[in-house]
C-alpha cells in the first residue's frame, strides 16, 4: 500500500508555530478556527514531502475531472475513481458531480471525508488533522460517522478492497504564544490499527466515533478483512443496544395509554 512517513511528519510538526486566528481582536478561538492554520501547516509539510501525490479532497476531484474532459456524465466521472470504496468516501453527490465544469469547479467543504488525500497508484490514504488546546480540558472530537464507516466496511468486503483505502489521523496539541499558536506535541494514529472494540460511538452526537488521536489504541494485528468484519459486529451490537434503549425509554412507558385505542 502507498505509504506516508508519518514518523518524520510528526517530528517535523512538533514545535511549529502558526499565526493566531483573529489575533488583532483576541477573540475566542473555536476548535475549527484553531484547526485551520495547523491543517494548512500539515498540508504544506506533506506537499513538500510528496508534491505529486498530496491533494485536498476537492483538489483531487478537480484534477481528475480536468484531466478527463470527455468524461461528462455522472457515471463517467464516477468511473474515474476505480475503487467503489474510494468513490463512496471521496465523491460529491450526483447533482454536484453532474454540474461540475472547468468554470464551476469544486471548493472545499467542511464535511469532506479527507482533510488531506495522499493518492498514488490507485491507493487512497485519507489524512485528517485534529487539534487540541493543551491549556484546556476537552471532550474527544468527532472523528467519523460510525454509519459511514459501517457502509465503507461493507463495500470493502463486497469488493475485496483491503489494500485500496487507508485512514490516518494527525493530532496537534497547541498552546497560545502571544499572536501565535505553538504546537507542543504531535501524534499519529491509524484507524485500522485500532481494535474496533475500543472505538466509542456517540449516538447522541450524530453517531460519531470520538477519540483523541494520542489515546487511540494501535494494538490491532489482524488482517484488514478481519478488521472490517469485527467493526461491523461492534457497530451492529451497539446499534441493537441503542434500539433497545430507545424502546425502553421512549416507547414502553407509554404503551399502556394507547393499548385500548389500538384494540
Amino acid at each position: 500500500m502507498a505509504n506516508v512517513d508519518f514518523t518524520s511528519l510528526v517530528a517535523a510538526l512538533a514545535g511549529q508555530t502558526v499565526p493566531r486566528p483573529n489575533a488583532a481582536s483576541r477573540g475566542t478561538l473555536s476548535g475549527h478556527a484553531a484547526g485551520e492554520p495547523f491543517e494548512k501547516c500539515v498540508y504544506e509539510k506533506l506537499k513538500g514531502m510528496y508534491p505529486k501525490y498530496i491533494f485536498k479532497q476537492y483538489e483531487y476531484l478537480n484534477d481528475i475531472y480536468l484531466r478527463h474532459p470527455k468524461h461528462i456524465s455522472v457515471e463517467q466521472r464516477h468511473a474515474l475513481l476505480d475503487s467503489p470504496t474510494a468513490l463512496f468516501l471521496l465523491s460529491r453527490g450526483d447533482k454536484a458531480t453532474g454540474e461540475w465544469s472547468p468554470d464551476n469547479i469544486f471548493e472545499e467543504k467542511q464535511n469532506d471525508t479527507a482533510d488531506i488525500l495522499y493518492c498514488k497508484q490507485g491507493h487512497y490514504n485519507i489524512i485528517d488533522v485534529k487539534t487540541r488546546n493543551r491549556s484546556k480540558g476537552a471532550m474527544p472530537p468527532n472523528i467519523i460517522s460510525a454509519y459511514k464507516l459501517a457502509k465503507m466496511c461493507a463495500l470493502m468486503i463486497d469488493n475485496e478492497e483491503y489494500d485500496t483505502i487507508d485512514i490516518n489521523y494527525i493530532e496537534i496539541d497547541w498552546v497560545e504564544q502571544g499572536r501565535n499558536l505553538q504546537a507542543v506535541a504531535a501524534h499519529h494514529g491509524n484507524l485500522f490499527k485500532a481494535s474496533p472494540e475500543t472505538l466509542y460511538i456517540n449516538w447522541a452526537a450524530a453517531m460519531q466515533i470520538q477519540f483523541h488521536v494520542c489515546e487511540l489504541d494501535q494494538s490491532w494485528d489482524g488482517s484488514r478483512d478481519e478488521w472490517a468484519r469485527c467493526y461491523l459486529r461492534v457497530f451492529v451490537r451497539s446499534a441493537e443496544a441503542r434500539c433497545q434503549k430507545m424502546h425502553d425509554t421512549y416507547i414502553a412507558p407509554f404503551l399502556k395509554y394507547i393499548a385500548e385505542e389500538e384494540e
